[in-house]
């Protein structure tokens, strides 16, 4: 199984109730039961008042190499993504567990 990690900073300026950061937490939270290749599937809000901390988080996981691939060519994944460059950036992490 490969574990896929995402962290997302809000842009300067951009708050969680913005109505695009509104749409693309729903956008988000819909992917988990519209791409089969997800075996697990969790985002949320950070909680820690860290400065270091990132805003909001996705933790997946997908069966292989194949599957993490699928997914993120998914037109799903690509409408949530192109979404989320509105207002933020991220980092991500792909490993195997």
């Amino acid at each position: 199984m490969i574990r896929h990690l995402v962290l997302f900073k809000l842009n300067e300026g951009v708050e969680r109730d913005d109505p695009r950061v509104v749409a693309g937490v729903e956008a988000f939270r819909a992917l988990g039961d519209r791409i089969d290749e997800l075996r697990f599937w969790e985002c949320g809000w950070n909680v820690s008042d860290r400065p270091i901390a990132y805003d909001f988080a996705i933790n997946s996981a997908v069966e292989d190499a194949d599957a993490l691939r699928r997914y993120l060519e998914h037109p799903a994944h690509q409408a949530c993504a192109a979404q989320w460059r509105e207002f933020a950036t991220w980092v991500i992490a792909d490993y195997e567990f």
